[in-house]
């Protein structure tokens, strides 16, 4: 099935209605906090970054009050979370680059963003995104899988699935697709057992076709 510009505006309007509160699941209160959490959130679930950050944030909600915690005593507070000791090497060094370069604060600019230490295209796509209300879509698992499913896209890897994505979908609509594929894909599209038989959008779906 050709999508058709009609036939993605009600995908993406079954896609809203069906999750009207998708939003970034991380807990937050200022865009570098936004920063570390989705630094964090690599290859662990958001509830998972949430509980820890909910310590880490009241003691530490700064950059210049993270940089002074010793590496040891912050693998401690990230010790639930995968790749912790990882995570922590480079949230120190994110928050060191940050007080040297930008005064503590967080850059609004993409190529400075990539720059920072554990900071990929994904994670500063979502900064822009979320934290300053630039319209992006932020590739991960989910979205990966979902629009490559769906037949939206047909890529291989994430960053031609993203183009793909800016190419195919209104610009407008970006950041709120991005949300919307995410919780079809955690609440429905399954990686191992898709629950096809209640989708609300297997209609549009490539994949459910083809079973």
């Amino acid at each position: 099935m050709k999508f058709t510009k009609q036939k993605i505006k009600k995908l993406l309007d079954k896609l809203e209605e069906m999750y009207p509160e998708a939003d970034c699941a991380l807990h937050f209160q200022t865009i570098f906090q936004l920063l570390v959490a989705v630094v964090l959130s690599a290859q662990t679930t958001d509830k998972s970054v949430n509980l820890v950050t909910a310590d880490l944030f009241a003691k530490y909600p700064d950059a210049s009050s993270l940089v002074q915690v010793p590496e040891e005593e912050l693998q401690n507070i990230l010790r639930r979370i995968g790749m912790y000791k990882t995570k922590s090497r480079n949230v120190l060094a994110l928050c060191h680059t940050l007080i040297e370069k930008y005064d503590g604060q967080v850059p609004e600019d993409y190529d400075k963003l990539v720059e920072l230490p554990g900071v990929g295209r994904k994670t500063a796509n979502v900064v822009l995104s979320v934290g300053f209300g630039h319209q992006r879509i932020a590739v991960d698992t989910h979205v990966f899988r979902v629009s490559n499913r769906l037949g939206l896209v047909h890529e291989k890897d994430v960053l031609k699935t993203e183009l793909a994505l800016m190419e195919l979908l209104p610009e407008n609509r970006w950041s709120r697709t991005h949300h919307s594929l995410i919780f079809h894909g955690r609440y429905c599209c399954d990686a191992r057992k898709p629950k096809c038989e209640v989708c609300g959008v297997s209609e549009f779906c490539e994949h459910f076709r083809a079973k």
